[in-house]
């Protein structure tokens, strides 16, 4: 009898009952909108900003409609102009060179290496050969870099790093927490990242000055005093004539939604570890499989994983994707020629001018992808990973 895993990997685990509470008072109230508030008492939007601050360790928090909102209001504030380049990662999801393509920036895109991550000797290149002064810097599926290094490169050829953490928030690189090396960084809460409010995202930094252009971005009128983190009045004296109003407030529901999961960050990444060196430790079994290895220096999230079938055609690729399901088990493949779902990759990117990736192109050929919600169990994950091991086996026949 064939086995097969019969679980959803699209079903995350139910909203908390804290949540649900938080929520179902703020739709009693009436009072969705952010700055909709009674006297001084601070609302849901504010409490969650400091909250998240004081979580993640920056001096400002601004709360946003989604991640992609934070990283094209991030580019704004750092002094984005029309047709400037900006760097980043040739292996990222669409939103990326989107935020980019959004506010008129021309992305430059940098090679991977075999890990998944920023090809820091391309990125030298690039930065030399573009000039370009901004990186936005995509941890994309959790895994970062050489942090340490690729700040020494940046720093000394005077680009800012934003950091997009949209599949990193928990993690850290020798103890820092990812978000905390570049001058801004973004996060989402979107229903698969690390918080679930459907749609929702935070950009952090400790320059006043951004901060103050990040929340004249985001819509806050002349609100800004009601901000739970933000910075003193006096850093918004030129930022409220010179930044356009981008209406990307997150509302009251999502913010109570979210504060109670905030509580629950910390053991929920120590949760989702141990499925990933579940299915990890069972992939690592079949010869024909490569995982991606992670460093000492780095506390992953291990919200997805990852792995490449490096000798496999086209074919084979399909044919494994095509088996896994007919198991229950549904991969994501980044060597597709056309974009299915969530996952593209940089050929498909046409509002991105076409850019010459070899290396990248070489390990996305092979590189399948799968999400690792909480609402499996770590027996769940052992099954996977045996089920995608017996379709591999099979394919190579």
């Amino acid at each position: 009898m064939v086995r097969k895993f019969t679980g959803s990997f699209t079903q995350q685990e139910p909203i908390p009952e804290a949540a649900i509470d938080a929520a179902v008072a703020v739709l009693r109230s009436g009072r969705l909108h952010r700055y909709n508030l009674v006297g001084s008492a601070p609302g849901e939007v504010e409490q969650l900003e400091a909250a998240y601050r004081d979580w993640q360790g920056r001096r400002y928090c601004l709360a946003v409609t989604s991640g992609g909102q934070a990283m094209q209001i991030a580019l704004r504030a750092c002094g984005l102009r029309p047709g400037d380049p900006v760097l980043t990662n040739g292996f990222t999801l669409a939103p990326v060179p989107g935020a980019i393509s959004a506010v008129g920036g021309t992305a430059v895109l940098v090679e991977i290496d075999t890990a998944l991550r920023l090809d820091l000797e391309d990125l030298e290149v690039k930065i030399a050969g573009s000039g370009a002064r901004i990186l936005l810097l995509s941890h994309m599926r959790g895994h970062l870099c050489d942090m340490d290094r690729l700040m020494r490169i940046c720093d000394a050829a005077d680009v800012t790093v934003i950091e997009d953490c949209a599949h990193t928030m928990g993690a850290r690189w020798n103890g820092t927490r990812s978000g905390n090396f570049g001058k801004v960084a973004c996060f989402s809460t979107q229903t698969y990242k690390h918080m679930n409010s459907g749609e929702g995202g935070f950009l952090t930094t400790d320059d006043a000055e951004i901060a103050a252009r990040a929340t004249i971005l985001s819509g806050s009128y002349m609100m800004y005093a009601r901000h739970g983190a933000g910075p003193a009045t006096e850093a918004f004296a030129e930022a409220r004539y010179q930044m356009p109003n981008c209406s990307a407030r997150m509302d009251a529901l999502r913010a109570a939604i979210l504060r109670p999961q905030l509580t629950l960050l910390d053991t929920n990444v120590v949760r989702w570890n141990a499925r990933y060196r579940t299915v990890e430790a069972g992939l690592k079994q079949h010869p024909d499989i490569t995982t991606i290895p992670l460093p000492d220096q780095e506390l992953h999230v291990g919200s997805s994983i990852q792995f490449l079938m490096p000798d496999f055609t086209a074919c084979q690729c399909r044919a494994l994707l095509d088996a896994a399901l007919a198991r229950g088990v549904e991969l994501k493949w980044f060597g597709a020629a056309q974009p299915v779902g969530f996952t593209s990759a940089h050929p498909s990117w046409h509002y991105v001018a076409a850019q010459d990736l070899p290396r990248t192109d070489r390990i996305l050929a092979t590189l399948f992808d799968m999400r690792l919600p909480l609402s499996f169990s770590e027996a769940d994950c052992a099954l996977i990973a045996d089920l995608i091991c017996e379709v591999a086996s099979e394919v190579t026949q």
